[in-house]
């Protein structure tokens, strides 16, 4: 406990190392608040310009803030320290298009032939409307927005397609047009909403029911869900794929760079 409380969670680089050791496993969407996160998506080599094309054509969801080298575990544009084997809090494991399991590192699994991906994040603009004045209630609960699967499909390339799927967060009126208009001005980090209120008319019959059965699901008497892209859609497009191996980030357990926030927020 004398570790875990000395953590410096402020600091990206502190985070990793202690998740590299087995001290810090929590979501991480309450660390590292002025720097961008990042969805994990590992491919073979030979599906990666797929890949990338599929990124390109569903960029809200899927926005391509960098690309290793194949056999490379590292994106120096992105941290010189980080190491995509086992810098992750837990990482999902998919196999011929089947969910083989859940790990803690994936050092075992590494191949010369893998090319990573890190995706825009939510969690990187919620920082950023927090410091704008949007009460982000799931945020102040210790919570994480929950994920849906919509009726919404993507645009395919190469093996990759499937639905979208969105991130919900439960705002009040006035914060739901403050955050669209915030987050609008935030590409990397999924831009605008895809959907506010109403949430049959995407395909969501039950908000109870969320992907990965995680997150803050409830809303009260004046708030609205409002729905963004988000970054899961790769793990959809993984499972339909059926590549032999490809590796994602579990849940909210997200890569951390060493990038700001506002250095990254217009980029591209």
């Amino acid at each position: 406990m004398a570790e875990r409380a000395t953590l410096d969670r402020h600091d990206p680089r502190a985070v990793r190392q202690a998740i590299r050791e087995g001290r810090f496993r929590d979501f991480t969407n309450h660390v590292a608040p002025d720097y961008v996160q990042g969805n994990l998506m590992i491919v073979p080599a030979h599906a990666a310009d797929a890949f990338e094309a599929y990124c390109r054509a569903n960029a809200q969801a899927l926005p391509l803030l960098g690309r290793s080298q194949p056999g490379s575990p590292c994106i120096p544009s992105l941290s010189e320290t980080l190491d995509v084997r086992t810098d992750v809090g837990a990482y999902t494991v998919f196999r011929n298009g089947d969910l083989s399991g859940v790990t803690m590192s994936i050092a075992d699994l590494w191949r010369d032939d893998l090319v990573t991906f890190v995706l825009g994040c939510s969690f990187s603009f919620e920082s950023f409307l927090r410091r704008n004045g949007v009460r982000l209630r799931h945020l102040d609960e210790g919570n994480v927005s929950a994920m849906y699967r919509t009726s919404i499909a993507t645009t395919p390339a190469g093996p990759f397609r499937g639905p979208l799927i969105v991130s919900m967060r439960a705002l009040r009126p006035d914060d739901a047009i403050r955050a669209t208009v915030l987050s609008a001005s935030r590409p990397m980090f999924h831009g605008a909403p895809v959907h506010i209120g109403l949430p049959g008319l995407i395909g969501i019959d039950d908000l109870a029911d969320s992907y990965g059965g995680h997150g803050l699901t409830t809303l009260r008497d004046d708030e609205l869900p409002v729905f963004w892209a988000c970054g899961a859609t790769a793990q959809m497009a993984a499972l339909h794929a059926g590549l032999d191996l490809c590796i994602t980030h579990h849940k909210a357990h997200m890569v951390l760079t060493d990038r700001l926030i506002e250095e990254m927020a217009n980029y591209g």
